[in-house]
């Protein structure tokens, strides 16, 4: 019943978008709100159309795609990678924990200035930006998916003689994948705004630096139109990390749907 449900709420939601679209273009052509700062819905696609079309906002989207898909690798191999290992060995867990708890309530955007210092203002420091903000999601839960395996299931591996390296690949992966998948899918958005965010402290492409730059040119409905950009991005990065995730972690649904009957 909920799975029949689920399009009408979802075209609900979408007819609240457009209401609201809506009301932004009658308040801005009818002068109820000032129409420099907001300008009408269409005309903002009308622009959003010319700077796609003449190769402006493709350009800088792109800029903005490749240091987030390099920052945001880096960060899903370095972090599983280290989480399983954390997670795994509890001694070294305990032994990096006060590390980790000190660093990781660091805002992200608070060490752009030590990363201009380190790798200059190229892209390296966007990337290392990025990869900061998007471990620490990954890496604690990859470490808590590890240690909430039942301990039996180690046990029953062992005793089949299973190796160490062989545990983590066949019992441990598998087990904590649900909660490593949940990190990587909340740091999707995190590498998204971080990167934005140092596009536009110091930058000469992306959509954080055109969105910065159109915004101190007075160019309000290019501003609109790459935030708007930004946001179709990120939803974008979403429905397709979820149809991987839906085709990927499949078997994993299948086992908890048959636990709940």
């Amino acid at each position: 019943m909920a799975e029949r449900g689920r399009p009408s709420f979802r075209l609900a939601g979408l007819g609240v978008l457009v209401a609201l679209l809506c009301l932004w273009e009658l308040a801005s052509r009818t002068g109820y709100v000032y129409e420099v700062y907001f300008p009408p819905i269409t005309r903002i696609a009308g622009t959003f159309l010319r700077i796609l079309l003449d190769g402006t906002l493709v350009q800088h989207m792109l800029a903005t795609l490749g240091r987030f898909g390099r920052g945001y690798l880096l960060a899903a191999a370095l972090a599983v990678s280290a989480g399983l290992v954390l997670g795994y060995w509890r001694l070294l867990f305990t032994f990096f924990e006060p590390l980790i708890e000190f660093m990781r309530p660091m805002p992200s955007p608070a060490i752009i200035p030590i990363a201009i210092l380190l790798f200059g203002i190229g892209d390296e420091m966007k990337i290392f930006v990025t990869l900061y903000a998007c471990s620490w999601p990954i890496l604690l839960n990859t470490i808590d998916g590890v240690r909430s395996i039942d301990r039996t299931l180690f046990n029953t591996a062992l005793t089949f003689g299973l190796g160490r390296w062989e545990l983590i690949r066949k019992v441990v992966i598998p087990a904590a994948s649900p909660q490593i998948v949940t990190g990587l899918r909340i740091s999707l958005a995190i590498a998204l705004i971080l990167v934005t965010t140092a596009e536009m402290v110091v930058s000469n492409d992306g959509l954080g630096f055109f969105i910065l730059d159109e915004q101190r040119s007075f160019r309000i409905a290019e501003m609109y139109a790459g935030i708007f950009t930004l946001a179709l991005l990120g939803y974008t990065l979403n429905r397709v990390f979820l149809a991987l995730d839906a085709r990927v972690m499949g078997w994993h649904r299948g086992l908890t749907k048959k636990e709940i009957l």
